[in-house]
């Protein structure tokens, strides 16, 4: 008798974690949104298997609430959550930081001051899902120069519980907010290049910090 588990084709189910996560982040499910199985299964063209093991997956993940006998939704995010996950945020990214002085070079000052560059040129032009786009690019170089693959992965993970609300919080910026946003990326590499542990932790706290507080704006009034 064997010990061993089958082998499961767990392409389909990664597919649909995919595309579920996608339209949580783009805003197309918003937060509080029930997802109902035999729904998500139909506009996905899937059978429901795949879709109940993705929603346990996902709340795994903390995208998404499940609740017994009421069904899943798309996890929404109180003051408390948010203060928690940006602390842990800062202490990961300031890991980074570290990480990434240690190697610093003239070629990677350059390549980020390329995305940077971009991402203020279209924050100029008012195209804020160019901004976002570039954001994640210019966070997602800095992971990989960290170079530290469990780092990166619990950086990521962190990132993903508040990917949606740091998305729908960019789009409504004014211009000139939009402009600042993408501003302070440069800030951060110009603490990134000084070689200065400090300077570099400092400046990754408040950009995180100001990250953090625009979506307090954007959260609901909490019942005292």
């Amino acid at each position: 008798m064997t010990t061993l588990e089958p082998l499961v084709d767990r392409t389909i189910a990664d597919r649909v974690a995919e595309r579920i996560r996608e339209a949580i982040h783009d805003g197309s499910y918003s937060p509080g949104t029930r997802l109902v199985e035999r729904s998500v299964a139909r506009e996905l063209g899937v059978s429901h298997i795949p879709v109940r093991e993705v929603l346990a997956r996902l709340a795994d993940e903390g995208l998404v609430d499940r609740l017994p006998r009421r069904g899943a939704r798309v996890a929404e995010l109180t003051r408390q959550e948010l203060d928690e996950i940006s602390s842990l945020r800062i202490v990961l990214e300031q890991f980074v930081a570290r990480r990434v002085q240690a190697v610093w070079t003239p070629t990677i000052e350059r390549q980020l001051r390329t995305v940077a560059r971009e991402m203020v040129t279209a924050a100029d032009r008012g195209d804020a899902q160019r901004v976002i786009e570039l954001d994640q690019r210019f966070h997602e170089r800095l992971w990989t120069l960290a170079d530290h693959g469990l780092l990166n992965e619990l950086a990521a993970m962190v990132r993903r519980r508040v990917t949606s609300f740091l998305i729908s919080a960019t789009r409504a910026l004014p211009p000139a907010d939009l402009r600042e946003h993408a501003l302070t990326h440069v800030a951060l590499i110009e603490a990134l290049a000084s070689g200065d542990r400090s300077r570099a932790e400092t400046e990754t706290e408040r950009h995180i910090s100001l990250a953090a507080e625009r979506i307090r704006r954007s959260l609901p009034e909490e019942d005292a």
